[in-house]
């Protein structure tokens, strides 16, 4: 079908009202709290003037993924409201052309915009998240436990990682147990405390380790001393080091292949609840990169009125969604991380549930 002159009147309205609303939820956005964030940093010497801007600047990513759905929704709506009240809309429906022919345009940049939100969460919002964490002098440091399992999962050791940088950990703990011992428990057998440990190559060596000998009744034997020790090698090593730099790590913070990885080993370890909060997050960049066009199909519905009818509750019907659906996210975050519901139910449940009120509203409007 070729594009005619109404669809690039329509894509251009549509298109303009949607910039507009992008650019003032930014701006609310960041004005509250980001900005007076950047200017106390700059003020008490943290940053430079010039870092406050990139800093500004690279938090703009992540709110431009949030922000295109709600500029579709409100572009779209405040198009077709002025269509409708101007009797542009009542003259195409007069020719002939259905709402769904009307509204392909809208569709169309929506489709657009659906593919941007989901590229950056792929590219963008990683790479000024690394960038944003530099200018702030950020190290990764976390409290890190990585259990080592024998046969029929019983304990082999425990490693304690308080903190790290980079490869190198910071006075590092080891429990070894005695896994062999009885049949339906492990038992401590040793101690080791270690002033600093390093990773290179699938292994993790402490060095100047103190090792405590305990004796089965749980009593020190004897303590000695080790100017290194290997504590992980191999397949091990290497899961343990990629879980504790993925650990310390925002969802955000990571593209599709770190992600994927991360969901793959927390499975394999299973660490169940941090798999399912990852999992969620992963297919949210495809269930709620979609919304984009579910919320101008549905702004395009709210706006679709008659000449008489009020401009203030399509409006309210729009703001309200807005409202409810980002509201709701951290609700079925929670659900998915404790086990409550699937990952896959509560990633697609707001989308579903947007698509469910578009065909109410269009049943309701007769379109």
């Amino acid at each position: 079908m070729s594009i005619k002159i109404f669809d690039k009147y329509l894509f251009r309205q549509v298109f303009a009202a949607t910039l507009v609303c992008i650019f003032l939820f930014i701006v609310i956005w960041i004005a509250p709290e980001t900005l007076l964030k950047v200017i106390k940093y700059t003020i008490q010497g943290s940053i430079t003037p010039k870092e406050a801007i990139q800093l500004l600047i690279y938090e703009v990513p992540k709110i431009i993924v949030k922000a295109l759905p709600v500029g579709l929704l409100l572009g779209s709506l405040y198009s077709f409201d002025k269509l409708s009240k101007d009797f542009e809309l009542t003259v195409l429906r007069g020719i002939g052309m259905s709402f769904n022919r009307i509204i392909m345009p809208v569709v169309a940049l929506s489709v657009v915009l659906t593919v941007i939100c989901f590229s950056m969460h792929n590219t963008l919002i990683p790479y000024s998240e690394a960038k944003s964490a530099k200018i702030k002098h950020l190290n990764y440091e976390t409290h890190f436990v990585y259990n080592v399992k024998a046969n029929k999962d019983k304990l082999e050791k425990i490693i304690i990682v308080p903190s790290y940088h980079n490869h190198q950990i910071s006075s590092p703990l080891v429990l070894n147990f005695n896994a062999n011992q009885y049949t339906d428990t492990s038992v401590l057998n040793s101690i080791l405390l270690a002033d600093y440990g390093v990773y290179k190559d699938g292994t993790w060596t402490l060095k100047n380790v103190k090792k405590y000998q305990l004796t089965e009744a749980g009593v020190f034997k004897s303590i000695s001393r080790h100017a290194d020790m290997n504590v992980l090698s191999g397949e091990n090593g290497e899961t343990a080091f990629k879980l504790m730099n993925y650990s310390v790590k925002r969802d955000r913070e990571l593209n599709n292949a770190q992600i994927t990885e991360y969901i793959r080993l927390l499975k394999r370890e299973n660490l169940m609840d941090e798999h399912r909060a990852m999992l969620n997050k992963y297919l949210q960049r495809y269930f709620h990169s979609m919304i984009c066009i579910l919320f101008a199909v549905l702004g395009c519905i709210l706006g679709f009125s008659q000449p008489r009818e009020q401009r203030l509750v399509g409006f309210t019907i729009g703001i309200a969604v807005v409202f409810g659906y980002y509201i709701t996210v951290p609700f079925f975050d929670m659900c998915a991380e404790k086990g409550l519901l699937s990952p896959w139910i509560t990633s697609s449940i707001q989308p579903l549930a947007i698509l469910v009120a578009i065909f109410i509203f269009k049943k309701m409007k007769d379109l």
